[in-house]
């Protein structure tokens, strides 16, 4: 009786400081996971210096870190300080944000008549020039608070990612003890997070510069000028799939059509946009992410949309991950049912349920985490 009293206090603790932990980390869950998913990809890179330079494993861990950070932050760094100086000179206008006179005369007397108000051109553009102050105020006021916020989840990125390349095999190990599960189905569920978190990675990444590419030679053939800013925009919003995209040649051809008074390049922007960019991203992430993965085509672009509605950015991840364990749970399960039943494995299962290939499975698990 008293050991099943301290179970339960345990599980309580468990549950209580669980939850508490959680809302801890919560704002970190995101800087967590992608650390993950770079140990995943430049783990060979970490595992070939380490054989190389005969060195320390947090030696191999710092050079793979310093790696990672070279071609992802300095590119990034001189792409957004480039960008930068277009906003500053698209920005820097003599007559500020104004709307085409002429583009007003028939909008401003087709109101003036319905109405019988007496509305002008400068009027008009006065109201709009106040909203934009409006509008733009408040996301300049934020954007201090969102900076501290970038440069925090990325000294949080790379001292995680650190810490998994040199001690990795260690917390996997602790964690493994603390998991009741078959080995086997750790090694499962392992192997299908290295696949997932490589065609998440690469699909987004991938989507993302062929919107941004296709974008640009739309920008560029309209007549925009900072094409290399909006194509830049386009990139960063066309990770976060199906809107961001569309809101940057959105914005891009109301201002043609608006702001330039070119009808024609206003339409034909917003065609290529809505026909060829916004739609190559649903075509190009469920093939990878098929190719790359077990995911169904249906099933990967569901999880990565219904992933984004339900979590925000990080869905882009989460989405994809949470379908493949459950997919691989429901697999597990299966196999489990048959073995209790006596019945051979399904044919979908047979990896599993054949001893030797299971016990294949958990030795090369083992083996992977010795050379880690």
């Amino acid at each position: 009786m008293t050991r099943l009293v301290s179970l339960g206090v345990i599980l309580g603790l468990i549950a209580v400081f669980g939850l508490l932990s959680l809302r801890v980390m919560s704002s970190f869950m995101l800087p967590l996971l992608l650390a993950a998913m770079l140990v995943v990809i430049f783990g060979p890179l970490h595992r070939w210096l380490r054989d190389h330079l005969q060195a320390p494993s947090w030696v191999a861990a710092a050079a793979t870190t310093l790696f990672v950070l070279l071609i992802v932050l300095v590119p990034l760094f001189l792409l957004v300080a480039r960008a930068g100086g277009d906003a500053v000179a698209m920005l820097r206008t003599p007559d500020g944000l104004r709307l085409d006179p002429k583009v007003l005369d028939g909008l401003v007397e087709s109101i003036n008549t319905a109405t019988g108000l007496h509305l002008t051109a400068d009027a008009v553009n006065g109201e709009v020039q106040k909203l934009a102050e409006e509008w733009i105020g408040p996301i300049a006021a934020r954007t201090p608070v969102v900076v501290v916020k970038l440069i925090i989840g990325l000294i949080v990125m790379t001292v995680s990612l650190f810490y998994f390349l040199a001690d990795g095999r260690t917390m996997f190990a602790a964690l493994m003890r603390l998991v009741p599960l078959d080995p086997r189905y750790q090694w499962q569920l392992l192997e299908e997070f290295e696949e997932v978190s490589r065609a998440v990675v690469s699909s987004t990444l991938l989507a993302a510069i062929v919107q941004a590419v296709l974008a640009g030679f739309g920008f560029y053939v309209a007549g925009l000028k900072g094409v290399f800013l909006l194509t830049l925009l386009t990139f960063f919003g066309a990770l976060v799939p199906f809107v961001g995209a569309a809101a940057v040649w959105g914005t891009a051809s109301l201002y043609l059509l608006f702001f330039l008074k070119n009808t024609w390049a206003a339409a034909g922007l917003a065609v290529w946009g809505l026909c060829v960019v916004s739609t190559v991203d649903n075509i190009i992430k469920p093939i990878v992410l098929h190719g790359q993965s077990k995911l169904h085509p249906l099933l990967a672009l569901l999880s990565v949309l219904g992933g984004v509605g339900a979590l925000g950015p990080i869905g882009i991840f989460v989405g994809p991950i949470a379908v493949a364990f459950l997919q691989a749970a429901l697999t597990m399960l299966q196999t489990e049912l048959d073995s209790l039943s006596g019945r051979p494995a399904m044919a979908g299962v047979e990896a599993l349920s054949e001893p030797s290939k299971a016990a294949g499975v958990a030795q090369t698990g083992v083996e992977r985490v010795k050379s880690s």
